[in-house]
């Protein structure tokens, strides 16, 4: 589902503001440089570093950051199709300054290093299509424990809390089958225009793996997604009722994509309200 290019309409905005010039922007965008993302108030001072996680099936490069002081929960960063990236960096930095311990990985190392995508959420999806194809239900499932394990080692994670994951775009499934994998670890799940990967048919449905936790979730549904698959919220919903899990299950208002600053389709109003659900629910079940 991240196949749409709206960077034309995302420069025309960025231009009429006054922000930044045609040729800022080109570069910028061809840098896969996040904008324009708004600060953390009161956040606190965090420590960032490249590192690599080792898993069953090679060495994962990441990117990790937490607050300088101190033992923080834990949260793993499922990027969408693009990877890691100057975007997906930013964003799991701003979260380590509202004090969180952040991993960011690249899901594509079996393949490539990051940056996959040369030109981040403006690379043609059809460069990057190759790379989602070589991952499935059980290397997600994998990754997860490898990438949880590495997390609780070390000295910045809260071996008293319970962990958090988010995924965005793919990385739903992945956020989903995280909590499925590390049941007794991981306390919250967040999707982000997961697409319409989130329900299927089979037996290892995201959605009904997911529901064998005791995870807290937030899904939050993008408009035109909705529209492709109009009954997967109600799915949803019904499922992790039935198992008695606690789902904030929402339709926004903007298209699949809108959370990475570096988007074309990026929406500052619903992904800051996207932001302020995800605080809310590593509030309470992270706490």
């Amino acid at each position: 589902m991240c196949d749409r290019d709206h960077s034309a309409e995302d420069q025309e905005r960025y231009e009429a503001s006054g922000l930044i010039t045609r040729k800022q922007f080109g570069v910028l965008l061809a840098a896969g440089i996040a904008m324009l993302l708004p600060g953390v108030a009161n956040a606190v001072t965090v420590t960032e570093s490249d590192v690599t996680v080792k898993t069953p099936d090679g060495t994962a490069d990441c990117y990790f950051v937490h607050p300088s002081a101190g033992a923080a929960p834990g949260v793993l960063v499922w990027p969408d199709i693009f990877g890691l990236r100057p975007a997906l960096r930013q964003m799991g930095k701003r979260l380590a300054e509202s004090g969180y311990s952040v991993l960011v990985v690249n899901p594509f190392y079996r393949t490539q290093k990051a940056p996959t995508a040369a030109q981040g959420a403006a690379t043609p999806i059809q460069q990057v299509l190759p790379l989602a194809q070589t991952l499935n239900a059980t290397t997600h499932v994998t990754d997860a424990k490898a990438f949880i394990g590495w997390l609780d080692q070390q000295a910045s994670v809260a071996k008293n809390r319970k962990i958090g994951t988010q995924g965005y775009c793919m990385g739903g499934a992945m956020a989903f089958r995280t909590a499925y994998a590390v049941p007794d670890r991981v306390g919250a799940v967040a999707s982000f225009h997961g697409g319409n990967g989130l329900v299927t048919t089979n037996p290892d449905s995201p959605h009904l793996q997911a529901a064998t936790t005791k995870a807290q979730f937030l899904v939050a549904i993008a408009q035109n997604d909705d529209m492709q698959a109009p009954t997967e919220k109600t799915v949803m919903k019904d499922t992790f009722a039935k198992a008695g899990l606690p789902a904030e299950v929402e339709v926004y208002p903007a298209m699949h994509g809108w959370c990475p600053p570096d988007s074309g389709v990026y929406s500052e109003p619903s992904a800051e309200k996207a932001w302020s659900r995800l605080l809310a629910l590593y509030g309470k079940a992270l706490a």
